[in-house]
């Protein structure tokens, strides 16, 4: 396994937040500010393929989740409120705007951008540009979830266990938890750098970590529903350009439609699927490049 780090040349940082959480950020790069966000089991080591590419033409700021990565793990709270998706777009809108960002385009995997989805609801004004990444929206997977999508998507039922059956069972095999977790979905487990996955794999073993994921799944099946639900009744629809991606061998892909989907809940949607499968920045970087930076600099895509 090679020695060389995923991420030359950027610098570290702990950047704290109004609820006294610390968010593991990474920054780099020249231009106009790009916040990235990672899914689950993973960390911001999910974008090492891209951010060469992304760094030429913007100033990156990658971010571990909060219950995430070298990120605080705060105890959840008995409504998983301190783990909903308004709580975490908040430490992402607080860590960029510490660091003089205060608007800035988005792109975002998986959990992270439901995070994303969030911060683009809750604070319009900052987010300039949108990119999800292989997901359509919570309350629309879980209003639809069929017998297919539950199977392939087990994690979202067995992560919302009430505490502490899930995290003891991810605590006693880390490893085990991420290899078969990310290793089961349509690519194995080839796309990964080994690097990638020894962080994975330290990150998810951290103290608290498996408590994280899981409480981040909790708010999903709870707080977050209540949130999505009040901006459909309001009629609330995100005004930013949004860019969908979705990988074609991936569960989103089949059984949803995610471009509908995301055109119900945003006023400027464009989209398409990519010749991969869910974890779309490591399988497919090249392919995921060429819809992401026109998109983001202005081009037509």
């Amino acid at each position: 396994m090679s020695t060389e780090p995923l991420f030359p040349g950027f610098s570290s940082h702990a950047v704290p937040t109004d609820t006294g959480v610390q968010i593991h950020t990474v920054v780099g790069g020249n231009g106009p500010p790009l916040l990235l966000l990672h899914g689950h089991p993973q960390t911001h080591a999910i974008w090492h393929k891209v951010v060469p590419a992304l760094a030429a033409q913007f100033s990156l700021v990658l971010c571990d989740l909060r219950g995430y990565g070298d990120s605080s793990k705060p105890a959840g709270d008995a409504d998983h409120g301190n783990y909903s998706k308004r709580v975490m777009a908040q430490d992402m809108l607080r860590v960029m705007q510490s660091l003089g960002h205060a608007r800035f385009d988005v792109l975002a995997h998986d959990r992270g951008a439901r995070v994303a989805h969030r911060l683009a609801a809750d604070h319009p004004d900052a987010v300039q540009r949108l990119v999800l990444l292989d997901i359509a929206p919570t309350l629309a997977m879980y209003a639809q979830t069929s017998e297919a999508f539950a199977r392939a998507y087990w994690h979202w039922f067995f992560l919302i266990q009430p505490a502490p059956l899930p995290e003891r069972l991810i605590e006693a095999d880390p490893t085990a938890y991420i290899r078969d977790v990310m290793g089961s979905r349509s690519a194995g487990l080839a796309p990964f750098d080994p690097r990638a996955l020894a962080e994975y794999t330290r990150a998810l073993a951290l103290p608290g970590a498996a408590h994280g994921l899981c409480e981040d799944y909790r708010a999903a099946a709870s707080i977050d529903l209540e949130h999505d639900r009040a901006d459909r009744a309001a009629g609330r629809r995100l005004p930013m350009p949004l860019l969908a991606l979705w990988g074609a061998q991936g569960v989103v892909h089949r059984c949803f439609q995610p471009l509908a989907e995301w055109q119900s809940v945003a006023i400027d949607v464009r989209g398409q699927p990519l010749p991969c499968g869910h974890y779309i920045a490591e399988e497919a970087p090249e392919a995921l490049l060429a819809q992401v930076l026109p998109f983001l600099t202005g081009a037509a895509v």
